[in-house]
């Protein structure tokens, strides 16, 4: 495994890291999920990812019982603060109240003291982004946070956060996690030029797709069974990239993973590692097998020519607006 410095801070982490939406809490046992951690350990991923709201808060409870036993400085811990955790009006959004106060709560439920990364999970329009900025701001004076990042944003909500940051003296964000895989190129016109420009890495969700890139969705074929696609709360997210346009160009990338000598699921989590903006890319399990297989793709290096065959086969199938 390698590790890549997060934006222009001090903070490494694992090229591969280990995330639990809509998995630990919600598609698989807590045993299981304690044992796809301690696998991702063993093949030597440092970085794991979660959110406040996966699985209604379980999913944090469930990682933070997985890391228990484990040296807390051998790995980096991220969470994420946004969404509803709660029925009030303040249960949720980054005004000063909800991020202080989620920000405790995850911290009792991963059973730890600090966060090395804390996240906004999504840009709060409600909220003077003034306000968002100072409370994380206090989370890392109080030494409760270590670095801060987002979620989602903007290339110009990225700009604002770093101009305002820069004028108030605070803490810079060192990085974004957008959605990014060869399906799904949104990031590339605006956001990693910004994040370029601003020291900030991109930490990258969804690089297999849910799964679509594996090629185990076939076009006009119904999904395997105990798939993402046939139930849960994956079912919503994966529905629009199953399309069998979609579906056929995908299956035209199997010769391409076969001389690259990789699976399809190690082609897809490699091609998001070739971009040079990239710190991590976000891989889930619902068995340690996944784990053993996707971390194959850290450190492998993708041709010219064999990127120019992946654009070809994909061409009328990417989004990138």
């Amino acid at each position: 495994m390698k590790h890549r410095r997060l934006g222009r801070s001090g903070l490494s982490v694992s090229e591969i890291s280990y995330g639990n939406w809509i998995t630990h809490g919600d598609q698989i046992e807590a045993e299981v999920a304690t044992s796809c951690v301690r696998t991702a350990f063993d093949e030597g991923i440092t970085t794991f990812d979660t959110a406040d709201v996966y699985a209604g808060t379980r999913a944090e409870s469930v990682l933070g019982d997985a890391l228990q036993g484990v040296r807390r400085e051998s790995y980096e811990l991220f969470t994420k603060v946004f969404w509803p955790t709660g029925p009030g009006e303040n249960d949720r959004g980054l005004g000063r109240k909800h991020i202080i106060e989620s920000a405790h709560a995850s911290l009792r439920r991963l059973k730890t003291d600090h966060l090395d990364l804390y996240q906004a999970h999504r840009y709060d329009e409600s909220v003077p982004l003034e306000e968002t900025l100072r409370a994380f701001e206090d989370l890392v004076r109080a030494g409760k946070v270590l670095y801060v990042g987002v979620s989602e944003w903007s290339a110009a909500q990225i700009a604002d956060a770093v101009r305002i940051a820069g004028e108030l003296g605070f803490d810079r964000i060192i990085s974004n996690q957008p959605q990014y895989s060869m399906l799904v190129r949104t990031i590339e016109a605006e956001v990693v030029p910004t994040s370029e420009k601003a020291g900030i890495s991109q930490i990258v969700w969804s690089p297999i797709a849910q799964g679509v890139l594996t090629g185990k969705y076939l076009p006009g074929q119904p999904p395997p069974g105990g798939s993402r696609a046939t139930g849960g709360t994956g079912a919503g997210f994966i529905s629009g990239l199953l399309r069998d346009d979609v579906l056929t160009a995908v299956q035209e990338l199997r010769p391409i993973a076969a001389d690259a000598g990789l699976s399809m699921a190690q082609l897809a989590v490699a091609w998001v590692l070739q971009n040079e903006n990239v710190a991590s890319a976000i891989i889930g399990a619902s068995r340690p097998e996944q784990v053993t297989e996707n971390v194959r793709a850290a450190g492998v290096t993708l041709d010219p020519a064999l990127l120019a065959r992946i654009d070809t086969v994909l061409a009328d199938v990417i989004t990138r607006g």
